[in-house]
């Protein structure tokens, strides 16, 4: 087998580092050898069980109704559907354990190792740093919302303060890394449940169960509006493509269908149900109210004492769901050759994305920015996940870590000149297709116009994608994996 290049990390950490959650987590995308693996599968599911507990579902799931003028039970029709999609990022999670590294280096694979550093660097990050703001954005806003009625008069020292203060905890949280991750998430799993289910318990009473839209959407605005939230739905699920990076500790011999179960079940169900919430909110709040900020809806509904529980709530989630992307983001920048350690490189991840939820917080409302962005990320985010679940797909999971590190000429996943043309261009052509079908405020794609403006980008952009790396790359992918 050919040794790794000498200008990557080297593939097992000489420090022998231990996985545990009382020191920071020195390893970045090193291998981790199987002595080393730890951990079982259903451990997963707390850790997407705490992130997906988020006010940001109350929003979108009350925008279908509010805004987009779905009827309840068809909103609720398309949370089920979009809980669907949670599969994709159960079936990426297997490659964690296969190959032992970050999902950021596996898809070195499949786009070559030039290839990736150009997807990782613009994807990886990118998508990070649009998460955390967007998380920031929410806790920030409801923050401030109840320093204000706490009698601090400067709202925008409020959100700088919150935002500060939130930010600083998220990236300690990342620089602790895997192990505490692990042991934390199963305890603010139950707590952020209690809360939530709580303020549920207020809500339900004020919701107008017998609510029906003045004019119920009929024919192509029906289909564009179901559409519309779809896409914005499922941009949440298609875009955790770093839970490789999660599962990645577990022994090799850790069932997939186990990994799969917990990593799709932990997501999916806390976020379909809340979002269904949401939907039934949307039954009494306007879409004025929502352009102001659903945070304000939500605290005069509950009483005096819960109201600080329910934002320390949200501000909970928002540091367990940015603590997360926070840590797999780290290991993004050190997948495309940038000479920093995990921990640096998870302070800067946590600048970037204050800096970027400031400008959110100074300059847009939350509903503005949460569906404008899930909407857009899907250009990358859809075509990205579908390419990584077919390549995981079409070679049976089979990856040879070493092997991933490997970047001299002539090496396994060198392809041309270090760039992998069935996967760019599978990409690519995913990436232009979902466009093209996308139907938001500030753009729709041609083929969106011609459709009525119902939005068909998400399963046209992955079938697309998928399309086009299963002709392209097929035979490559299964001589690789002995297949």
């Amino acid at each position: 087998m050919t040794a790794p290049a000498h200008s990557d990390p080297a593939p097992h950490d000489p420090e022998g580092f231990v996985d545990v959650a009382t020191q920071p987590e020195t390893r970045g995308i090193e291998l981790i050898d199987e002595s080393e693996r730890h951990g079982r599968p259903r451990d997963l599911f707390a850790v997407w069980a705490a992130t997906m507990v988020s006010v940001l579902n109350f929003t979108i799931g009350a925008s279908f109704t509010a805004v987009l003028g779905l009827e309840i039970w068809q909103a609720v029709l398309v949370v089920l559907a979009v809980s669907l999609l949670w599969v994709f990022p159960g079936i990426v999670a297997v490659s964690g354990p296969a190959a032992g590294t970050s999902g950021s280096v596996i898809q070195r694979a499949i786009y070559g190792f030039r290839g990736n550093k150009i997807v990782i660097a613009f994807y990886g990050w990118f998508i990070s740093g649009v998460f955390l703001a967007l998380n920031w954005v929410a806790s920030s806003f409801m923050g401030a919302e109840l320093l204000t009625r706490m009698g601090v008069e400067n709202q925008t020292l409020s959100i700088i303060v919150v935002t500060v203060v939130v930010s600083v905890v998220t990236v300690l949280t990342a620089v602790y890394g895997h192990a505490l991750i692990l042991k934390a998430y199963t305890a603010l799993t139950v707590v952020l449940l209690l809360i939530f289910l709580v303020v549920t318990g207020f809500i339900l009473p004020t919701v107008d169960w017998n609510f029906t839209q003045p004019e119920p959407l009929q024919g192509a605005a029906l289909w564009s509006s179901l559409t519309v939230a779809f896409a914005i739905l499922a941009s949440s699920p298609l875009s955790f493509s770093n839970s490789a990076d999660m599962a990645r500790y577990l022994p090799r011999t850790a069932k997939s269908s186990h990994v799969v179960a917990a990593t799709a079940l932990g997501g999916a169900i806390p976020a379909a149900f809340f979002t269904i919430v949401g939907a039934l909110l949307g039954s009494v709040v306007s879409p004025e109210a929502l352009d102001i900020g659903i945070e304000y809806a939500l605290l005069d509904m509950l009483p005096a004492w819960l109201g600080p529980i329910f934002v320390i709530g949200v501000i909970v989630n928002t540091v367990a769901l940015n603590g997360m992307t926070t840590y797999t983001a780290s290991m993004a920048f050190q997948s495309i050759g940038v000479p920093i350690r995990r921990i640096p490189s998870a302070v800067l991840i946590g600048v970037l994305g204050t800096a970027f939820t400031l400008f959110l917080v100074m300059s847009t409302n939350l509903i503005a920015a949460v569906n404008l962005m899930l909407q857009f990320l899907l250009i990358i985010s859809a075509p990205t996940m579908a390419v990584y679940v077919a390549d995981i797909v079409l070679r049976r999971n089979r990856y040879e870590g070493l092997d991933l590190f490997d970047e001299r000429p002539g090496a396994k996943f060198w392809y041309h000149g270090g760039f992998s043309l069935s996967g760019l261009a599978s990409v690519v052509a995913g990436g232009v297709a979902t466009a093209l079908f996308l139907a938001t405020d500030v753009w729709t794609g041609p083929l969106g116009v011609a459709l009525g403006y119902v939005d068909l980008s998400v399963p046209v952009g992955m079938l697309v994608s998928v399309v086009v790396y299963a002709v392209l790359a097929r035979r490559r992918v299964r001589e690789q994996a002995g297949l």
